[in-house]
């Protein structure tokens, strides 16, 4: 992923790939907006609107213009567009010059049956609606069944109506025609699915019956339900059929199950993988504090925690904190990272739920989302401890990044030596 900034000053232009109905306009607010929230939709439709009376092009605009049109600030702007990105309605090109040109790339939604069956997109919004409000939005889009046992279908074929004859004609090209086009779900799969296919014999699994849809589905489930190769293995084991091969249903159902056996009846969420873009602090400062922020924001909270393990998968409690901070206090992961980095210094290098949530609490309250901010928040906590256990004389680990002053050069080399180990913890 390219991440490149965006100044009010550059320009854009937006181009429909697909054909846009009143259709996709209900499927945008019904189903994705609980995913993507209010903001995003309305930047796509904003988007929508700028076209031309054709619907294929815009007008040139500034990113000024559209921050004033729907009262947004940059930020915000740029955090609706990627999410619009992630959930495959918007692709992204820029054109780097003294003012970037973007071009904004507009693309139907999946139909309302494609979604329900998507496991990643149908999880996240019951999750994010619940059971009965799911039900009611689904139900929306099902189509009413009829009984025709007792009518006889007499629709004409159309060899019945027309017959072909000879009869030269020009030939033309038959492309260039609007249609309507989609985005997948682009990821990066963790999973090996050759390696593991290869592990199942060919008399208990067919793999020539293992389409490409399956595969995307196991990639699909895999990527929601944060499985591993071992995990994979079982759940295909038990989901193959009698007919030697795999029973997508069964696979939804036994990914589903194994993931709720595993987070005690909990559902997965979608959240920031990784601090995001415009939360983070800009480029070009080399000082030994700046690679530590730089380190916190570009690190996932889950691999921060298994840097304090080696590598090792940290235990089921401490991911259930990890997991508590981001979907219900929805915190920033950069802050996450802080946080844990924090309480393990100060607690004896231990994780409890009680004392992380205490802290995270006050971060929440004070709307911590940068990890400078966290980073300086921390200090000033741990300046208030030490003054209340001072007369206990208690010995406490801080933090290498508290209370130092740091100069904005480069470092020389005793420095880097340094810094190299005091981020070896973290790789």
């Amino acid at each position: 992923m390219i991440k490149t900034n965006v100044l009010p000053a550059d320009t854009y232009i937006v181009i429909n790939k697909s054909i846009l109905t009143e259709q996709d306009r209900k499927t945008i607010i019904m189903l994705y907006q609980p995913i993507i929230g209010s903001l995003s939709v309305s930047l796509y439709l904003t988007f929508w609107s700028y076209l031309d009376k054709n619907e294929l092009f815009s007008l040139e605009w500034t990113h000024h213009h559209l921050m004033t049109n729907m009262g947004i600030k940059l930020d915000d702007l740029i955090e609706a567009r990627e999410k619009l990105e992630a959930v495959g309605l918007l692709k992204t090109y820029v054109k780097k010059e003294n003012i970037n040109n973007f071009v904004y790339e507009l693309y139907s939604p999946l139909t309302p049956a494609d979604f329900i069956n998507n496991p990643i997109l149908s999880t996240t919004l019951y999750n994010n609606v619940g059971k009965k409000e799911y039900e009611k939005i689904t139900s929306y889009f099902k189509v009413p069944r009829v009984s025709l046992k007792d009518y006889e279908d007499i629709t004409c074929l159309f060899s019945d109506v027309f017959k072909v004859v000879t009869k030269d004609i020009d030939e033309y090209e038959e492309t260039g025609y609007k249609k309507k086009i989609r985005r997948n779900l682009n990821m990066i799969s963790k999973i090996d699915l050759n390696s593991i296919l290869s592990l199942l014999p060919e008399d208990y699994l067919n793999i020539r019956s293992v389409t490409k849809d399956t595969k995307d589905l196991i990639y699909k489930l895999a990527f929601i339900y944060n499985l591993d190769d071992d995990n994979i293995l079982e759940i295909i084991r038990n989901s193959v059929s009698e007919k030697r091969s795999i029973d997508k249903k069964l696979l939804r159902e036994n990914a589903r199950h194994f993931y709720e056996f595993e987070h005690s009846g909990k559902l997965p969420h979608l959240i920031y993988k990784n601090q995001p873009e415009y939360l983070r602090k800009p480029v070009g400062d080399t000082s030994k504090r700046a690679k530590i922020i730089y380190t916190f924001e570009t690190t996932s909270p889950y691999a921060f925690l298994a840097s304090k393990y080696k590598g090792v998968r940290p235990p089921k409690t401490e991911l259930n904190i990890l997991e508590y901070l981001a979907v219900d206090l929805e915190l920033k992961p950069g802050v996450i990272n802080v946080i844990v980095d924090y309480v393990l210094r100060i607690n004896d290098n231990k994780l409890t739920k009680n004392f992380v949530v205490a802290v995270a609490s006050q971060f929440k309250k004070m709307g911590i989302e940068t990890v400078e901010d966290a980073m300086e928040l921390a200090e000033k906590e741990y300046k208030k401890s030490k003054k209340i256990t001072k007369t206990k004389k208690v010995e406490e680990t801080k933090p290498e990044w508290f209370n130092k002053e740091y100069n904005k050069e480069k470092l020389n080399d005793s420095s880097k030596e340094e810094l190299d180990k005091l981020l070896e913890s973290f790789r």
